[in-house]
């Protein structure tokens, strides 16, 4: 029997025990070893010949993230791990660390039910390593920590046998304490990481080595020998005492929880249902004989099968043929075709897939990344995917000949599938096709894709900002008539409370939720409580409440005042962007008795110009996004760094020095920030290390604001003239 055989059988065999179960996303910062560190795990599991492993970059199959040498997808991995005389199944997710595929890790944390944090012990603790930390710990994931690139310490800083040990201590000292500040609940809860615990593990992810406290004591090897080994560069003597696999995998059985315990937990944060009913109780105790409930964390294409959505199974058992529902979308049942796991690139068939794994499958062709893939007719769906940052850059692409036409939109219909960051529109102007995305980088390898993997030639234009609109005042009541003068709107506007939008983005407060529970999340934030009862639609950062009382045939009206209040928000008054932090309340209607004279036609366009009206007299005006800078530069470079970012509109609000270098802290807007990379090289003559993450968005300082929305105008082939509230309301 081939080991590829034998790998598939014990991967297969150990499906139906939960307990025996653990599945774990590898999290980092970019560049502190988290493919070299998978590629380690993987050869030490017999999948990949040890000699490529942390050069064969085995999880980074696409060519692309082969020449960049940085990951761009989250890839899935099963694998089997041998501890204490037992099998145990590893279901693994190596996740990108750059900021612009943020998403990735966002989608692989709700699969997953543990961390592994990678850091790395010369940098230490980065802008990222926060960001996923935050991920991990609001899905309910538990981290344990591994700190790389230990040999970088001794070899390259020279440090003592002490030092390299207090270093060690502090960068322990500072994920705690992100732990902590994030949510010291969990911290308190036995959360909290522990060298002498065996909940951190130290080593060298290149060299296949690691140490940690209860390795130490079965194998021997101290600090001492990591130190002297190191030192005299004998990396393999360390490799062969203390390999890496061992090390890492036994602290993911020992210390991160298999889907029984984590499930009980996480169900009550992913999933706001009741959880007394049937779908709910099978997910808090893994029921493979329950009704199937998963959550589809990814969707790729496959040449030969097609459609593969990947997601965590949380109750059920998956088989060929399964007929499933896809809630919010058509009422028609999905069947699946192909069920199987990852491994690597590569997808593996079986006959049945149990509650507690990750699963790829094909045939569900109405689901999205987020969808809620179940058999029963009516389930709450799972909390929507909440990504820590926005799309900030566009570029325009068009089709090289008319004929690629149909197969660019067919492509892009594709690519908005599979990575729900990117945001796909048409601009009704000029017919271009516009792609959003996180940054610069993101966008390239979009890009690149279409004309690489997808076959069509485009033609791409230069990246541009997106932009926002918002209210700075309050408006209202406005009026808004339908074109025929028989039903009229009378809205009032005003800025959301900024608590109330934090909590929308992180997901405290949805239209998911059940009424009640939403009505007393909102009141105790300090909203009015007739409004919180309220509340109509959330779209965005956006609410429409309602507020009237006993209007004849509103009921059936509502939906179309809905979608004339959502059509608003896709292009405000201002620069035709995305509205967003907008409260609006409907405090008056009249309506004509006969259902012909307020149909879509009359109620639509009405509520529309009301809103646009009202965001010009509520005051509207721009956002624009901003980012988060760190520069670490040796002391005598701070002055050049520094004035980078000033010299960007930016601003910098920290600094902090170790030893003889320099941490600088600040933000500038994206708008600023094209070419930065360059120039901070040439400034610092290559001696920076910086990184950036999204800061969320801005308002626009007045004085620059006139210019910005002239030349989005022109940009977007509008009218100069900004339009007036009569424009609207005529």
């Amino acid at each position: 029997m081939t080991r590829r055989k034998k790998m598939v059988e014990r991967v297969t065999e150990l499906m139906d025990n939960p307990e025996h179960i653990r599945n774990i996303g590898i999290v980092a910062h970019i560049d502190h070893g988290k493919t070299t560190l998978s590629d380690n795990l993987l050869a030490g599991a017999g999948m990949i010949s040890e000699e490529l492993a942390g050069r064969q970059l085995f999880m980074d199959s696409d060519e692309e993230e082969q020449a960049r040498g940085i990951t761009i997808d989250a890839s899935n991995v099963s694998m089997v791990h041998e501890y204490g005389g037992e099998g145990y199944l590893i279901n693994m997710i190596d996740t990108p660390g750059h900021v612009d595929f943020g998403g990735d890790v966002t989608r692989a944390m709700r699969a997953v039910d543990g961390a592994v944090v990678v850091v790395d012990a010369v940098e230490g603790t980065m802008p990222q390593t926060e960001t996923v930390l935050r991920q991990a710990l609001k899905e309910g994931v538990r981290p344990v920590l591994f700190i790389n690139k230990v040999d970088r310490l001794v070899n390259e800083l020279k440090v003592d046998e002490q030092e390299m040990q207090i270093r060690l201590a502090k960068v322990i000292d500072k994920v705690n304490k992100l732990i902590k500040g994030m949510n010291e609940k969990m911290y308190n809860d036995g959360w909290k990481l522990d060298a002498v615990k065996g909940t951190v593990a130290f080593g060298s992810a290149l060299y296949n080595w690691a140490v940690s406290v209860p390795f130490m004591q079965k194998s021997g090897v101290s600090f001492k020998d990591v130190f002297e080994k190191c030192n005299s560069g004998d990396m393999k003597w360390l490799g062969k005492n203390s390999p890496l696999h061992a090390v890492l995998l036994d602290m993911v059985v020992k210390h991160l929880p298999n889907p029984l315990q984590a499930q009980d937990r996480r169900i009550h944060i992913i999933w706001h249902g009741d959880y007394t009913s049937p779908e709910g109780k099978a997910m808090v105790d893994c029921d493979p004989n329950g009704p199937v409930c998963m959550m589809v964390t990814d969707i790729s294409f496959d040449p030969h099968a097609g459609e593969v959505a990947t997601g965590r199974l949380f109750s059920g058992t998956l088989r060929r043929g399964t007929e499933c529902y896809i809630v919010g979308a058509a009422k028609r049942t999905n069947r699946l075709a192909q069920v199987g796991i990852f491994m690597g690139a590569e997808r593996i068939e079986v006959e049945a897939l149990p509650a507690g794994n990750i699963a790829a499958v094909t045939g569900l062709k109405d689901a999205v990344v987020g969808s809620t893939v179940t058999t029963l007719l009516e389930m709450a769906p799972f909390e929507s995917l909440k990504h820590y940052s926005e799309p900030v850059m566009t570029v325009a692409v068009e089709a090289k000949s008319m004929k690629d036409l149909p197969k660019l939109v067919e492509v892009l219909r594709q690519v908005a599938k599979e990575d729900p960051t990117v945001q796909v529109s048409i601009n009704e102007e000029t017919g271009e096709h516009l792609i959003s995305g996180m940054g610069e980088l993101h966008l390239e390898i979009i890009t690149g894709r279409i004309k690489r993997d997808k076959g069509v030639d485009i033609i791409t234009s230069p990246p541009i900002v997106v932009y926002r609109e918002t209210v700075t005042g309050a408006a209202g009541p406005v009026e808004g008539k339908s074109p025929n003068r028989h039903n009229r709107f009378y809205i009032e506007l005003e800025p959301m409370d900024p608590a109330i939008v934090k909590m929308i983005q992180d997901g405290e407060v949805s239209m998911n939720q059940q009424a009640i529970e939403r009505r007393d999340v909102l009141a105790a934030a300090g909203m009015d409580k007739d409004e919180a009862k309220n509340v109509k639609a959330i779209e965005g950062t956006n609410m429409f409440i309602d507020m009237t009382k006993g209007i004849q045939y509103l009921n059936e009206t509502m939906e179309l005042v809905l979608d004339g209040w959502r059509e608003a928000l896709r292009g405000g008054p201002l620069a035709d962007e995305l509205v967003q932090n907008l409260k609006i309340r409907l405090v008056d209607v009249k309506l004509h008795e006969d259902a012909i004279h307020r149909g879509p036609a009359q109620v639509i366009p009405a509520v529309r110009s009301a809103v646009k009206a009202g965001i010009l007299m509520a005051g509207d005006s721009l956002l624009e996004p901003v980012q988060k800078i760190q520069i670490t530069v040796p002391s005598e470079q701070m002055g050049a760094a520094t004035s980078q970012i000033q010299g960007r509109r930016g601003q910098v609000f920290d600094m902090l020095s170790e030893g003889d270098t320099m941490t600088i802290v600040g933000k500038a807007p994206v708008a600023e920030l094209f070419g930065f990379a360059g120039d901070v090289r040439s400034a610092t003559e290559g001696r920076a290390m910086w990184s950036t993450e999204f800061a969320g968005f801005e308002l626009v300082p007045a004085g620059v604001v006139d210019e910005v929305v002239k030349s989005i105008r022109q940009r977007k082939g509008l009218k100069e003239q900004v339009p007036r509230p009569d424009d609207y309301l005529a």
